[in-house]
Formats: C-alpha cells, structure tokens, sequence
C-alpha cells in the first residue's frame, strides 16, 4: 500500500467517504470556508483527540480512531440535547502512515457520520511527528415535525438545578476507566476477561435519542456528558449554578457493572470510588425536579437516579465526604 506524498492524496481518501454538500452546508469543502444555511440556532463544540494523550495507537486500531475522534463530538451535542448537524476536520498526519490506514480510519469516521447524518463540510490537514485529530461539531434543537410543539427541544444548559433536585445518568461509571487502565497493561488474557470495559474505552455507545428525548422535558435542569468522571465533572456541574450548594452520591451494586466492581475489588480498592473517579464514560448525567423525575424515568429507559442537590457545600459518596480531585488534562 502506497504513502500518501500530497495534500491531494487526502483529499482523495476524504471526498471517497464524505459527500461535499447536502442539506444545510449550501458550499462545501474546496473554497476559503464552506457556507451553512440555518433557521435559528446551533449548538457547537471542539475536542482534540491526540495520539499518547487521549489514545494509543498501540492498542487503537485505525477504525476505533476514526470511530471515536467523531464519536466523543458527537455525545456534547447529545449533551445539549441536540441532534448533531455537521462537521470540521482537521488532521495531523505523520509520514509512516501509508494509504490504507488512513483509508480504514476515515471509513469508520464516515460510517458513524453517516449514521447520525452528519456532514463533513471543511477542515484542514498537516504534517506532524504523531496523529492527531481535531474535530468541531454543531447541532440543532430537536424537533419531531410528526409530534406537537409539546415534542420541540431546547438545548440543556447548565446553571439552572438547585437543591433538593434529583441527579440521574444513562450509561455507564467507571467502565471506560476500568477498560483503559487494563489496556495499559497490555495484558491480553486479562482484558479479555473485561469485553465491555474495553468495547467502553475504545467505542464509547453515543446516546443521542436519550438527549433529545430529554431535551423535551422542562423538569430538567441541565445535562452534560461525563468524559472526565464523576469527580471532575459533578463540582463543574454545580459550579455553573449561582448559589454554591453540593450533593449526596450513592453508587450500590445495582448501577455499577460487573467488570468495574470485580477489577476494583482485584485493586483493593473500592467500587464505587472507581465509579466515581471514572473518565471518558460519556454517560449522560443531568438534574431533574425531584417532582416530575419518576414521570421523566418511566418515559426514558435507562434513566437512573444516583443522588440529590443538598444545600450544604459538599460532597458525598455513599455517605462520605469525597475530597478526591479527579481527572485534569493539565495536572502532572
């Protein structure tokens, strides 16, 4: 299989899986900037996804790559309860990856594109030491044209729970975390033993209807993804809001999976603090009004209750004080 010597040889690769123009990008890849037609507004939002930072290409194949540098863009559209509209790209490309790794990768990136009908309309590409991708997504608010103005969305923001409101997630804690740090021992035996904790830190499962499904739902008073865990997140969730208040935790047996609790007690360390710390997850975790939370859970599947706003400025884990940081890009 060939190297690829040109900025031509990409974009050969790229218009093979992403079509220029449809629907709302009215002027597609090939000018200074393409051109969006919209009717109201967008939500928008920018990840990196670097090689030895956020993945490996050791243990990534090409696919997971192409599968997750999308992927994770897509769950902070989720995140907002919108339904994701298109995409910019940009590419750092080191020279010993020849055609078909790229052509494997974009494939994947294209195949989850598509599914979620989105568009690739520009980007940019350039020579680099190591892979690295840049992704910027945007969105709409979800509509259902077949329902009543009842079944419109608007966009989660945060900022807006209070104490006493219930905090839910749909998906998984820990899991991913459980999946990376067997990854990093490159035990084989041992992670097989782990599928759905490695299947969570290679392809995150983006949870698009069940943002858009809440999204419908006055009651609820913020959504975010958790891509740094629990521990990290939850302070920044409350920290939007205008008065300082904190929150009771509760992770049992019952909301945390099977793989994280038997590699955690391997550890000697607990469960729930595994949970807890997490990271790259892309659970959906919200707050609802306590009142109108069970109406909320009876109508989403998968919708579970992990703990309550409390007025007093701390925080809880199964009954005790947490004072662990959890994950920070920045920290040694």
């Amino acid at each position: 299989m060939k190297n690829l010597n040109s900025e031509q040889d990409f974009l050969a690769i790229i218009d093979k899986y992403f079509p220029p123009v449809n629907g709302h990008v009215t002027l597609g890849r090939g000018d200074d900037c393409s051109i969006l037609q919209t009717n109201g507004k967008l939500c928008i939002s920018k990840d990196l996804f670097l090689e030895d930072v956020h993945f490996r290409r050791s243990y990534f194949s090409p696919a997971d790559i192409g599968y997750k540098a999308l992927a994770v863009n897509i769950s902070d559209i989720a995140a907002m309860g919108g339904v994701p509209e298109g995409f910019a790209l940009g590419l750092i490309i080191p020279p010993e990856l020849d055609e078909n790794y790229w052509d494997t990768l974009l494939k994947e990136m294209a195949k989850l594109a598509n599914s979620h009908g989105l568009i690739l309309a520009g980007g940019d590409l350039c020579k680099g030491p190591s892979l690295g991708i840049s992704v910027t997504v945007w969105g709409s608010p979800y509509q259902d044209q077949k329902l009543s103005s009842k079944s419109k969305g608007n966009f989660l923001t945060r900022g807006n729970a209070e104490p006493g409101d219930v905090l839910f997630i749909h998906g998984s804690l820990g899991l991913a975390r459980t999946g990376m740090q067997l990854l990093e021992r490159n035990d084989i035996i041992i992670a097989d033993k782990s599928p759905a904790s490695i299947q969570a830190h290679l392809r995150p499962n983006i949870k698009i209807e069940v943002g858009t499904a809440l999204s419908t739902y006055p009651a609820v008073k913020g959504l975010m993804d958790l891509s740094d865990g629990l521990a990290c997140d939850l302070p920044r969730f409350i920290d939007c809001c205008e008065t300082a208040f904190g929150a009771e935790i509760s992770l049992t047996g019952k909301i945390l999976h099977d793989e994280v609790i038997n590699f955690a007690e391997s550890e000697g360390i607990l469960p729930e603090e595994q949970a807890f710390l997490g990271g790259e997850d892309y659970a959906l975790f919200g707050a609802a009004s306590a009142d109108k939370f069970q109406e909320i859970a009876e109508n989403i599947a998968g919708i579970l209750p992990i703990g309550v706003l409390t007025e007093k400025a701390e925080i809880l884990l199964n009954g005790k004080k947490y004072c662990q940081k959890g994950f920070d890009h920045f920290s040694d």
